[in-house]
């Protein structure tokens, strides 16, 4: 609920900044890594980003692993724009949450785009929202 990534988004090809850790890294301090987050690839403006999915369905079950394709499109390679990397059920929202990398991800925040499962035959519609779900400024944490 509160966005906080784990190993299936830790995949060794996701940096900081597809993580939303991006402030993290010092702009003004050397560090391990600096000179290979710079480079081009890596800070591309179409990488995948994290990103928190919904259904648009509250009873609908989120799957790890379904691929995210555009709304109205039909899935295949050409056309997947991600994958949903780790879900769970929000008793707090009374519903199915989750975690995905979606290409332009927080540019897209507010989208509906649609799930494809090949694996379980299982299709459905998702919006992309922000990762944290619950508290998002942190005041009930800090009290």
């Amino acid at each position: 609920e509160k966005g906080h990534i784990a190993g299936p988004e830790l995949s060794g090809t996701t940096t900081a900044a597809d993580l939303g850790l991006g402030k993290m890294m010092s702009t003004k301090k050397d560090y391990i890594g600096r000179v290979m987050a710079g480079r081009g690839a890596l800070v591309a403006p179409d990488r995948q980003v994290v990103v928190g999915i919904k259904p648009t369905d509250k009873a609908r079950r989120l799957r790890s692993g379904a691929h995210i394709i555009p709304k109205g499109q039909t899935p295949g390679p050409g056309n997947d724009q991600g994958y949903v990397t780790s879900v769970c059920f929000s008793p707090t929202l009374d519903q199915w949450i989750g975690l995905a990398l979606v290409e332009r991800g927080r540019e897209r925040i507010g989208e509906i785009v649609h799930a494809h499962d090949p694996l379980r035959g299982e299709d459905y519609d998702v919006e992309l929202c922000n990762p944290v779900f619950y508290d998002p400024d942190g005041g009930r944490q800090r009290g």
